[in-house]
């Protein structure tokens, strides 16, 4: 798996070292960095929403065309979390909708959350450690990483370079109206039961365990969280480093 992930990430290192190069020409006391990256063949329309009591960044959304980036100063001590919005069509007003990852039926997110399958990167700046991971516990609509730079500690890979839509189990399955499989649904969602859902009498680690499902999402991802108790080694962590946020990474 390990010799997988890496073969995974090779196609990415030439446009990360040029990342590496430019944020290290950047002012060393300058806020927090973030490019997200779209890797993938389509348009993606990143989602952005601020933890409680955090400011909207870039009204909470945009379009973002293939092999394009995008880069956002993060506030100190921002949290929040990123995804990817597809298959999107919006008129002149901002209004429209997305096959996965819509946020209420609007280009601006303006702090609203995707609707679920949905990849989510998640980050939290602190003072002295930063901590972020790649998220599952929402499902999937489409592969992501988040690769640190520029900062001290472990500073690890995180993300999701399989494409989970092509190994979705029948019953986790959205599909659009062409009948391709465009994202998969957490079996919490799909099912609504407690032992998916890690609620009720299921509601601790110790009561919550992997199960068939998550156990899909984990082995094609093991370096994103795949429910809600994961292990706790799927959140990654930094001092003080900038990112890059990448939609597609399995893409060359």
């Amino acid at each position: 798996m390990a010799l997988a992930v890496m073969a995974g990430l090779r196609p990415l290192m030439g446009f990360l070292l040029f990342v590496f190069i430019a944020f290290h020409t950047t002012d060393e006391v300058s806020a927090t960095t973030i490019m997200l990256f779209n890797k993938c063949p389509y348009t993606v329309w990143p989602g952005i929403q601020p933890g409680a009591g955090k400011p909207v960044l870039a009204r909470g959304g945009f379009a973002l065309p293939s092999n394009k980036a995008y880069t956002l100063q993060l506030p100190a001590l921002w949290s929040g979390r990123f995804w990817g919005r597809h298959g999107c069509t919006f008129d002149a007003s901002g209004r429209g909708r997305c096959s996965t990852g819509d946020c209420g039926g609007s280009l601006y997110c303006n702090g609203v959350g995707g609707t679920p399958p949905a990849t989510l990167a998640e980050i939290t700046l602190g003072n002295d450690q930063d901590f972020y991971d790649v998220s599952l516990v929402d499902g999937y609509n489409l592969g992501m990483s988040i690769m640190p730079f520029k900062g001290s500690g472990k500073c690890s890979y995180a993300g999701c370079i399989s494409d989970l839509n092509n190994m979705c189990p029948v019953s986790l399955q959205v599909r659009s109206k062409d009948n391709m499989v465009v994202a998969c649904k957490s079996a919490c969602s799909a099912f609504n039961s407690p032992r998916y859902c890690c609620t009720g009498s299921f509601g601790t680690p110790q009561a919550c365990k992997p199960t068939a499902y998550s156990r899909i999402f984990k082995s094609a991802c093991p370096k994103a969280y795949s429910y809600a108790y994961d292990d706790p080694t799927s959140i990654s962590t930094c001092r003080r480093g900038n990112y890059v946020v990448t939609f597609c990474p399995q893409h060359r």
